[in-house]
């Protein structure tokens, strides 16, 4: 006698199914976790009020512990990785002149790409407007706070810089490393990598050999973290979602659906460089950063993907170390594309909020401003804030917009952060690109590709 199926098989199929189709995605199992973070958080807010806030409070914070976990361990791991990143990828290139290349083109390439994104935030705020959908006279009662005059502690004034050139050569390396201070980290790893250079090679192999073993143990811990990163970014965006609200994004759509299109359309720049710097197609190359985008965007900080922008890059997309491990922390650092698109927009936005004229000269203002400030600005959520209030200083703008504009930044700082990553994979592509030995095979089959 066969035995009857049971009822409820089509369901177990079904989910075994799901099982298949997720095991080994980590991009998938990301992107779940954030829609069902998304849908779960509009549950708890406020728009709903379903649950009382306390309670939402105290159920939000639970949630978001494995995402803060998460952080934390990638964050713990970020400044050796870093540290032993530069240093072996400085030594293991024995040509100074190479290096010197190397540089020179991965600034000209950002600062080129951060002018130009500033420029085009200008431009869409210009033709958009989406300041003239904000009634101006609503705002003279914003509270601009304690995060308003928190941030205006985030610039020095013209007198000050001077002293700051200077603190950026750190006096206590472990304590530059102690307190996160990247761009002071960086500075340190290049000399340390420029001196193993000029030292005999059997002085110099034991300290090599230490921070190639620091960066493995690095890689695997970063590699035991990831098994956390759909359960943290649930937390993380059922929180976010949560105490934000549907209300707070509606009356300030116009002005955050200008910046995802700004965003959009430096994106869509970055893959086309891709295209023509890679031997990749575009479809690989998507594939390959699609995780640490979504990680980027759900974490916010392009210093907690750094570990995983290296693991792209060597291994996805085949990036010398020598070039990968030496741009990726430095774009980290001074590769805000998508945050300068973000300054130009926000300043351009809040300018016709109140009803303040901007001169040709202040569009120059803007523009030098937001390359100028993107260098050594932490690489940490909310970074962009505080580059904006020396934008608004410069311009004239009254502080109440910062306040205006808090209450979306988190979104869009998480958009912008996605697009500051793909910017440092775009970078160490373009390096490769044009100091290749093979540079003119590349171009030939980047030409048949487009043909």
């Amino acid at each position: 006698m066969t035995k009857a199926k049971p009822f409820f098989n089509p369901l177990k199929d079904l989910v075994d199914h799901f099982d298949r189709l997720i095991r080994g995605r980590l991009w998938l199992k990301v992107l779940i976790a954030l829609l069902l973070g998304v849908v779960v958080g509009v549950i708890l807010g406020p728009d709903l009020n379903l649950v009382s806030a306390p309670v939402v409070k105290t159920i939000t914070a639970w949630l978001a512990l494995p995402g803060q976990v998460f952080l934390a361990i990638i964050q713990m791991i970020v400044v050796p990785l870093v540290m032993a990143s530069i240093v072996r990828g400085l030594a293991a290139n024995n040509n100074p002149d190479a290096m010197k290349k190397n540089g020179l083109i991965a600034l000209i390439f950002i600062f080129a790409s951060t002018a130009l994104a500033a420029a085009v935030g200008i431009l869409l705020a210009l033709n958009i407007q989406p300041g003239h959908f904000i009634d101006a006279t609503a705002l003279t009662d914003i509270d601009t706070g304690a995060a308003v005059n928190a941030v205006a502690k985030g610039f020095p004034a013209v007198s000050e810089l001077p002293e700051k050139v200077s603190g950026l050569i750190p006096k206590n390396p472990l304590a530059s490393m102690a307190s996160g201070e990247m761009l002071q980290v960086i500075l340190f790893s290049a000399v340390l990598g420029a001196a193993l250079l000029s030292i005999p090679a059997s002085q110099s192999k034991p300290l090599f050999d230490l921070l190639g073993a620091l960066q493995e143990v690095s890689l695997r811990i970063v590699s035991w973290a990831m098994l956390l990163a759909p359960i943290a970014v649930f937390g993380l965006i059922t929180r976010l979602v949560a105490n934000l609200g549907v209300d707070v994004l509606a009356g300030m759509a116009v002005y955050v659906l200008t910046v995802l299109l700004g965003l959009l359309i430096v994106a869509i720049l970055y893959f086309i460089v891709a295209k023509l710097t890679l031997k990749h197609s575009l479809k690989y190359f998507f594939n390959s950063v699609r995780e640490l985008l979504l990680l980027a965007f759900s974490t916010s900080s392009s210093a907690a993907v750094m570990p995983i922008s290296l693991q792209v890059t060597e291994d996805k997309l085949n990036i010398k170390p020598e070039i990968s491990r030496f741009l990726v922390p430095l774009g980290a650092t001074i590769n805000m594309t998508g945050t300068a698109l973000y300054q130009g927009v926000a300043t351009v936005f809040l300018a016709q909020v109140f009803n303040v004229d901007l001169s040709l000269s202040s569009y120059v203002f803007i523009v030098t401003m937001a390359v100028a400030a993107s260098i050594g600005s932490p690489a940490t959520p909310g970074a962009g804030i505080i580059i904006l209030s020396m934008v608004l200083e410069g311009v004239g703008i009254p502080a109440a917009g910062i306040a205006l504009i808090l209450g979306v930044d988190r979104i869009l700082d998480m958009c912008r952060t996605s697009v500051n990553v793909l910017g440092d994979v775009v970078t160490c592509s373009t390096v490769q690109y044009f100091t290749s030995d093979d540079h003119t095979e590349n171009k030939t089959a980047i030409e048949n590709q487009i043909s």
